[in-house]
């Protein structure tokens, strides 16, 4: 089997959903019996400092001709001169999670910048893999020929949900929370009330739409619910920093926990004891923490962007507009307020997610497109 090049920027070990699909792919090909070699570029990307463009090109001019090279797109959309020096030379093909001018938070100009340099980019490797049909749609705009963008959605872990909702392996943690989430009842109409516990897994960034969660809760402070938010806090310190003075504002200190990023055993103790899984993203290339939602057979309050819509349907749970705070507490109301209509969402979930590629499927279908796409010519010579 082949060598591969994989340059990813950053930390490979950061608890996202892009690089939870790098780490996967990479152990998954491996098995398959490719030689994957690991390159790890600077982690300013995709705002790369002089020196970390130094050491891309560096990097690049050290392999081989005709080395098979694929790049994330968190760095390759932000060096399109470094790799158009390369395009003829190595075998470069592309993995886009979502275009960088599509983050949240971008300003016009910016976002027009980022535009021009990532399909300029593109028009150097020979081939492009994304996530899915969404992302197809996406880049379009980037590269016009479609046979050059091959999809090869994440996948999931095998591993039986736990529908009993058992506490796992963080008992403590566990323990905490539903210690927490106890001591709300004295301060909710009805005393009696089971507490709904909301879960949402996502780093703390403009675009995964904290905000507008909290804003769509602040109004449903009548209704026995406890949120708790895990990812990391440390990505966007200015949107942690807004949401805690919202939470404070709305008087929901008490209603809304942050954890940061928790360990795999410690997050599949979340999974198991939580009723719903929320997420009021702006935009999402894929959605994997959705797909994460469905293999538990949690129930997903979330938006319509990425391949959600596609994954969780209209039985696993209920999605609006991307933005659309009103209909966000209408359905996180009727969520929180109807057990019935949880347990049939939950039934759907699991359900769908049996229905989704685990990650030996994805890695054979990567392997099958990254040899297919290393024999095309670049995609500027065939424009």
């Amino acid at each position: 089997m082949s060598q591969l090049y994989f340059m990813v920027p950053g930390d490979p070990a950061t608890a996202t959903g892009g690089y939870e699909y790098d780490r996967q792919v990479i152990a998954g090909l491996r098995r398959l019996g490719w030689q994957v070699q690991l390159c790890c570029l600077d982690g300013s990307f995709p705002q790369p400092s002089p020196a970390a463009l130094a050491d891309a090109r560096q990097q690049l001019a050290g392999l081989a001709d005709d080395a098979w090279v694929l790049i994330d797109g968190l760095a390759l959309g932000a060096m399109p001169e470094v790799v158009r020096e390369h395009g003829q030379r190595l075998r470069l093909m592309a993995l886009i999670h979502h275009p960088l001018a599509d983050e949240t938070g971008v300003t016009p100009d910016e976002a027009q910048r980022l535009f021009e340099a990532e399909r300029a980019a593109l028009q150097s490797v020979r081939f492009v893999i994304t996530t899915g049909q969404a992302m197809v749609n996406s880049l379009a705009r980037y590269v016009s020929d479609r046979q050059r963008i091959g999809t090869v959605a994440p996948g999931v872990h095998r591993a039986r949900p736990d529908v009993l909702h058992r506490a796992g392996n963080d008992r403590q943690g566990v323990a905490m929370i539903e210690t927490s989430i106890q001591s709300q009842a004295d301060g909710i109409e009805s005393a009696a009330a089971e507490i709904v516990r909301l879960l949402c897994v996502a780093t703390i960034t403009p675009r995964k739409g904290h905000e507008l969660l909290i804003d769509a809760l602040a109004s449903l402070a009548h209704l026995p619910w406890h949120l708790e938010c895990v990812g990391d806090t440390s990505r966007s310190p200015a949107t942690y920093q807004s949401l805690q003075q919202r939470i404070h504002a709305a008087g929901l200190q008490s209603r809304i926990t942050f954890t940061g990023v928790l360990d795999d055993d410690a997050l599949r103790a979340r999974w198991s004891i939580a009723d719903v899984f929320v997420l009021a993203t702006q935009f999402e290339g894929y959605g994997m923490a959705v797909a994460d939602a469905l293999m538990q057979g949690v129930p997903v309050v979330s938006t319509r962007t990425g391949e959600i819509e596609s994954m969780v349907g209209t039985d696993a749970g209920v999605l609006v507009a991307p933005g659309d705070v009103a209909g966000l507490r209408a359905a996180l109301s009727g969520v929180i307020g109807e057990r019935a209509t949880r347990q049939r969402m939950a039934a759907a979930a699991l359900r769908r997610g049996a229905a989704l590629p685990d990650w030996d499927t994805a890695s054979r279908q990567l392997s099958a497109l990254l040899i297919h796409g290393a024999r095309l010519p670049t995609i500027r010579e065939t424009a």
